[in-house]
């Protein structure tokens, strides 16, 4: 027996000792109409990983009843980003239509129990009869005979009937407590192309009608979901009982992922894409995976975020400064080390000699020996990060200044000369001498505190940089101010710009998905649409203090 390590593993574990399961059989079952997103990484993650760790297997599964917004696009999209995280579905790849017929079957099986009916309310008149808790729900075609459902029914699967005309209604109890359970609309009436059957049906079931079924003649043994269908589950188990189906899955429900300055409602994701909020579904602000594949986050650091957030069955908000910190952790000690002059400003070595070129050893990464050191040009002109340099300095401003000296990483000590300025009055370039004497040594008549980075004016690369950061300003953005939608948070420093920022020469046989530390400014990575530009994955600075 598998020690458990969370409440459904323990679930598990009393099914399987007891008969009720020989085997841990899941499915993943995304919905295709767009892409997945860090929220269905949990889910994805708790349904392969518990599959694997008890030997057993986890189909995936398109959940395709509702063509409102489905593609084959976010189908192919979905598959790539699983094989991404490390998970595979072997030959168990199945779509939710693919069990339309046996659904419409099982569906006029219930009729003729006397379990289900045609019922002829508007829309309107459903929320109208719909009830409290204090008032049944009503609906004046309960009764109505078997034979007939059974003739309306067929009809509206051969088109007759105008959208809204008729529902295919469960009859289990119009007084329930569970409004979930007070008869149920099974199948709708939808003239809409499917994106596999085109316009073969025109009535298509309800998630809580197909879903058990499609779970049960897929032999499933733990139906693993969020806690929003923990509410459902009774209807999910009627289903299996009234069903002529093969299994009876377990539902067992957990608390979805909710994370800070991050809006997980595939509903909003697609607003920010359609109006033109974001640069599409992998822009590298969207939490989608794409994005944050696009954006520098490795597969290890999501699934190590999500092993560290755990199983739990109650909601909580989670700080998105853990998945930063997850990446930045990896990236530490994996990331090379490369320099970038985001703000390049121009230093003129006054007393070094003109044409000369002299090399000076960098770490390829200080906490791995074995990635071994390069050497870096240096030359008369080079350029330092405008940061690095004030006129009027603040106080213990241990850079650059004026009468001030400063060490270039890993090579000379400069000191401040004077400032050439363009005609509006900005610094053109900053004239300096270097004490060629002391190199790369430590003086004994003085102590220099500051270190900054350059590079060599004639050996760096042209490039853009961006500095993404949260794309949204409010911490918790399942709990807005009254009056307030989520885009009036929007951070408008979320993708800061940076072109004609400088680089090692070496950054131009970068591709994407290879990690950097830029020396003092952050995790880069290159961009895999505009091959001339670096992603900001995620700044040095870590505020995150992870619990022991």
């Amino acid at each position: 027996m598998v020690e458990a390590s969370n409440f459904i593993e323990e679930f598990i574990n009393e099914d399987l000792a007891s008969g009720k399961a020989d085997c841990v059989h899941t499915r993943f079952p995304p919905e295709p109409n767009g892409y997945l997103h860090i929220g269905h990484c949990k889910a994805l993650v708790i349904d392969f990983g518990t599959a694997k760790k008890y030997g057993g297997i986890c189909n995936l599964r398109m959940d395709d009843t509702n063509p409102a917004k489905e593609d084959t696009e976010f189908v192919d999209a979905i598959q790539e980003d699983i094989h991404w995280l490390g998970f595979d579905w072997d030959d168990r790849f199945f779509y939710g239509s693919d069990y339309f017929e046996k659904t419409y079957e099982l569906a006029t099986g219930l009729i003729k129990k006397g379990l289900a009916y045609v019922c002829e309310l508007s829309p309107e008149q459903f929320k109208e009869y719909r009830g409290d808790l204090t008032h049944p729900a009503v609906s004046p075609f309960r009764d109505r005979p078997m034979e007939e459902s059974l003739d309306l029914f067929e009809r509206m699967k051969n088109g007759e009937f105008p959208e809204g005309k008729y529902t295919l209604r469960a009859k289990i109890d119009l007084a329930s407590g569970n409004f979930n359970m007070r008869d149920p609309v099974l199948y709708r009436i939808r003239y809409i192309e499917h994106h596999r059957q085109g316009t073969k049906w025109c009535i298509f079931p309800m998630y809580d009608f197909a879903h058990p079924i499609q779970d049960a003649l897929e032999g499933i043994t733990f139906s693993l979901c969020s806690l929003e269908y923990e509410d459902h589950r009774p209807l999910y188990n009627w289903v299996i009982d009234n069903c002529d189906v093969p299994s009876r899955p377990r539902q067992i429900e957990f608390s979805r992922l909710n994370i800070t300055n991050t809006v997980l409602s595939k509903r909003n994701l697609r607003e920010l894409v359609e109006t033109g909020v974001v640069d599409g579904w992998d822009d590298p602000r969207m939490p989608t995976l794409c994005g944050l594949r696009r954006r520098g986050y490795t597969a290890e650091s999501i699934l190590d975020f999500i092993e560290r957030i755990g199983v739990s069955k109650a909601n909580s908000l989670v700080d998105v400064g853990l998945l930063e910190h997850c990446l930045r952790e990896k990236l530490n000690m994996q990331a090379a080390r490369r320099v970038a002059v985001l703000n390049p400003l121009k230093v003129v070595i006054d007393n070094y000699p003109e044409g000369r070129t002299e090399y000076f050893e960098f770490p390829n990464n200080p906490n791995d020996p074995d990635a071994g050191t390069r050497k870096l040009p240096f030359t008369k002109e080079l350029y330092i990060d405008a940061d690095d340099f004030s006129e009027n300095p603040p106080p213990k401003f241990f850079r650059l200044k004026p009468d001030g000296e400063v060490r270039l990483m890993s090579s000379y000590i400069i000191k401040f000369g004077h400032v050439e300025k363009n005609p509006d009055g900005t610094v053109k370039e900053i004239h300096c001498t270097a004490d060629l004497e002391v190199g790369t040594g430590v003086p004994t008549d003085r102590k220099v505190k500051g270190t900054i980075h350059w590079l060599s004016a004639d050996h760096c690369m042209d490039t853009t940089a961006v500095l993404y950061d949260r794309l949204f300003t409010e911490e918790n953005m399942n709990d807005l101010p009254e009056g307030k939608v989520f885009k009036d948070f929007l951070n408008p420093q979320s993708a800061v710009i940076k072109d004609g920022a400088k680089v090692e020469e070496s950054l131009k046989d970068a591709v994407p998905g290879e990690m950097f530390q830029f020396v003092r400014t952050g995790y880069f990575t290159k961009d895999s649409k505009n091959p001339g530009q670096f992603n900001r994955s995620v700044s040095l600075k870590d505020g995150f203090k992870p619990a022991n």
